[in-house]
């Protein structure tokens, strides 16, 4: 089969790579990334090279995976002139900041429900380039999609087939906010009580939020959730993680995501979710402190305020 990649970041080279093992590859991106894709073409274990391409050759793949910022998504979705029986997975995770839209909202602005499906699951690029094993969630109201879409993968991936969009979308979107925190947590040396007693009342905290939009429980408890936030919150390989390192030396976040170098998703989210909380009235205590953080509140005073609510 041919897929289409959209987006030539770490995680748009590494589902390029994954892909290969069973499917021709294409990958768009505004960058020429003709460099980093040759160290994947020379793997080994790749079978099929990734060949970067523009949008109308694109156009001709029968599958196309999503893997750009979510602030970008609504921009991408309204100058691609997609075909009507087009079938995508979207593998972004966040929420739109202004409108609060999740990511299979923006898509179904443009795209049938029944035509779209959504990756999840503990995943960081780079060991998915290095073939390592992992296993993954795809999302969708049609599940023969989902199928589809999981029967390309490679075997080092294992798929799960899932019918709670929202579940995944809202994981997906959480679960970087939650990572900020954690990497502040570790950032400020203050233990692992604190920090097993953070995740698990961030689960808790993505649950409620979850369940308010008609998500199911099941899904905040499995690979698109915990799965994703254990990893996430962890790791100096997750770039949010990174974000609440910065944040706990009481570093601006500009310059955090100046010497980043790339998009950390739970920053725009962060506020976002606080959005939508105050307008809904969801209790959300450890994402709307994050946010304040973001805004140059002391993460001491934070920790405070959580430990006195």
């Amino acid at each position: 089969m041919a897929i289409t990649i959209f987006g030539g970041g770490a995680w748009g080279r590494a589902l390029a790579f994954g892909f290969a093992k069973k499917n021709k590859v294409y990958i768009v991106s505004r960058r020429d990334i003709s460099g980093l894709l040759l160290p994947l073409n020379k793997s080994p274990e790749n079978v099929s090279p990734i060949v970067q391409c523009s949008v109308e050759e694109s156009l001709k793949s029968q599958y196309f995976v999503i893997a750009i910022t979510t602030s970008a998504l609504r921009e991408w979705f309204s100058l691609t002139p997609l075909a009507s029986n087009v079938k995508i997975m979207i593998a972004s995770k966040g929420i739109e900041e202004g409108t609060g839209a999740f990511v299979g909202d923006i898509a179904q602005d443009f795209v049938d429900k029944q035509n779209l499906c959504f990756l999840a699951g503990p995943s960081f690029a780079k060991e998915v380039t290095l073939g390592l094993p992992c296993a993954l969630a795809i999302h969708s109201s049609n599940t023969l999609l989902a199928e589809e879409f999981a029967n390309l993968m490679p075997a080092f991936i294992k798929p799960y087939v899932k019918d709670d969009v929202i579940g995944g979308e809202v994981a997906g979107a959480y679960k970087n906010v939650i990572a900020i925190a954690g990497g502040i947590c570790d950032g400020l040396n203050l233990g692992q009580n604190a920090k097993a007693s953070l995740l698990s009342r961030g689960l808790v905290e993505m649950c409620r939020f979850g369940e308010y939009f008609g998500a199911k429980i099941q899904t905040f408890l499995g690979l698109s959730g915990a799965g994703d936030l254990f990893l996430s919150a962890n790791s100096i390989l997750s770039r949010n993680y990174r974000v609440g390192l910065g944040l706990a030396q009481n570093k601006a976040i500009e310059d955090i995501l100046g010497d980043l170098g790339e998009v950390a998703e739970g920053v725009k989210t962060a506020k976002a979710i606080t959005q939508i909380a105050q307008r809904e009235k969801i209790y959300t205590p450890i994402a709307t402190e994050v946010q304040e953080i973001i805004e140059g509140k002391s993460p001491i005073k934070s920790m405070n305020t959580l430990m006195q609510r």
